[in-house]
């Protein structure tokens, strides 16, 4: 498993593998879509190479699984299943052991819309993996480039006299599109960018009145046939002509939206325009509404010996949830944690490590900004945020495993419920006493329960090598004195796991 700290590579798109000419590949089936996109690659010469694929890849194969007189069936077997396990392409190696590539794995590839590429004989499959991870070097370099530009003419734009058209005329020239700032009632009060005609500009104001609040005393402006007392969302997304359209609620409650309007959306372009909403946030101006002296007002509580229930309601409710955040594309620093706050619609943030905390009050369903992964417990109150802390770090480890934008904490009544806590408590203890000490070992066992026994879910859930998974549950096992296998173990484990 590579470094958690490490920022992913973006995807490579396969046309751009092809180009390559010190490598020869050639289509010969499946389709042609300039949108295939490559996240890695992987050599495999089983029959069935569902259980190795995490999906994504360009599996590379020389074919050495094949039987001896192999018809139809065996081949549409084998392309069903990792078009099921979400491989991309299948790449065909002409040698050692095949000197073309075999007609009905071409013909399987056809049917269920899977690229095969020709690999010729002098090309490698290191050479293959080697240039996927060059191209993808590149790639990244230059979208931390892009990014990195995008911030520095940000912040100048911020820092003029006249900042909020600055900052939508930078914005909307490195996305390429339209950039418009929305007043509280709806209107249009700054733009920048090529208009792109009054049906696009009615469906960004449209999707503005989505994540418009409704509190504080201002007009409700739900969309066309919503329901005025739906949770109201920190960001919302659209697509129109072909045109992207995105939506931000700039801060908690202060009723001002910026819309943008741009091509095909990437990580890339949404922390551009997530920057640019923090900035927008913080000059159309917290003192309009003061939340931050309320803020300031709860913390100064709050080190002089208030309880958290008693200044809840000065941050505005009495319920909240916990998010555990982590961004896909690169590690998280505090620009990019306030525009996770401002996409969710709080400012209480705190950017630790690779994750990002955030306290978003009851009423706000919290959704996932494209390129986050968000865990996000049950709504509690201000007594139960340590339980909801764990809740959300566990869910963002389960929606992580299972490449879920969002997962939440489920609150439903559990058959734990109906054994008194303190019964449940000893047993879970005593079950568990054997891995006393080990806290590795229970955050192995728990996850890897919670994902069904996947060792390779597990591996991403925690961020450690798959074997590193199966010598933990195996040790596991060891010191339990029980079979892991058994459904009725696993029950009893997960029922004494949840009570840790």
């Amino acid at each position: 498993m590579p470094d958690p700290m490490v920022p992913p590579t973006p995807p490579v798109s396969l046309d751009a593998l092809l180009a390559r000419e010190d490598l020869g590949l050639r289509r010969v089936a499946g389709p042609s879509d300039p949108g295939i996109a490559v996240h890695w690659v992987h050599t495999s010469e089983m029959a069935d190479p569902y259980p190795y694929l995490l999906g994504g890849e360009l599996l590379l194969s020389a074919g050495m699984h094949i039987p001896d007189g192999a018809g139809p069936g065996y081949f549409d077997a084998y392309v069903s299943r990792i078009v099921a396990a979400g491989g991309v392409a299948l790449g065909f190696g002409l040698a050692p052991v095949h000197d073309t590539v075999p007609e009905d794995l071409a013909a399987a590839c056809e049917l269920h819309g899977l690229p095969l590429l020709e690999v010729p004989p002098r090309t490698t499959f290191s050479g293959v993996a080697r240039a996927v991870w060059q191209l993808m070097a590149q790639a990244r370099l230059a979208e931390l480039r892009r990014v990195t530009e995008a911030h520095q003419s940000l912040a100048s734009a911020a820092a003029r006299p006249n900042p909020v058209p600055a900052v939508l005329h930078q914005l909307s020239r490195r996305l390429g599109g339209r950039a418009v700032l929305f007043g509280p009632e709806g209107t249009e009060l700054a733009a920048a960018g090529r208009d792109q005609g009054a049906e696009i500009g009615a469906a960004l104001a449209r999707l503005a009145r989505v994540v418009r609040p409704t509190d504080a005393g201002r007009r409700p402006a739900p969309a066309p046939g919503g329901d005025p007392g739906r949770p109201v969302p920190a960001s919302a997304t659209d697509t129109l002509a072909g045109v992207r359209l995105t939506a931000y609620a700039l801060g908690a409650g202060h009723g001002f939206v910026l819309g943008v309007a741009a091509g095909r959306p990437d990580s890339g372009g949404h922390t551009i325009a997530s920057v640019a909403a923090v900035l927008l946030a913080l000059l159309t101006g917290e003192q309009q509404s003061g939340t931050g002296a309320a803020r300031s007002a709860a913390l100064v509580r709050l080190l002089l010996g208030s309880e958290p229930e008693d200044v809840a309601p000065l941050l505005g409710g009495e319920r909240w949830r916990v998010v555990h955040a982590r961004p896909d594309a690169q590690a998280p620093d505090a620009l990019a944690a306030s525009a996770l706050g401002a996409a969710l619609g709080s400012a209480l943030v705190d950017p630790a490590d690779e994750v990002v905390r955030v306290l978003v009050p009851a009423g706000r369903e919290p959704q996932a900004p494209p390129g986050w992964t968000l865990g996000v417990s049950a709504a509690v109150g201000p007594r139960d945020w340590p339980a909801a802390d764990t809740q959300a770090a566990r869910a963002l480890a389960r929606a992580r495993a299972t490449r879920a934008p969002l997962v939440t904490h489920g609150a439903r009544p559990a058959l734990d419920d109906l054994v008194p806590p303190a019964d449940a408590d000893t047993h879970a203890r005593l079950l568990l006493a054997p891995l006393e000490g080990t806290p590795a070992l229970v955050d192995t066992l728990r996850t890897w329960l919670s994902l069904h026994g996947s060792w390779d879910r597990t591996a991403v859930a925690l961020s450690v090598h798959r074997n590193t998974v199966r010598q933990r549950i195996a040790r596991c096992a060891a010191l339990l004195e029980t079979d892991l296998d058994d459904p009725d173990v696993r029950m009893e484990l997960w029922f004494a796991l949840r009570r840790t």
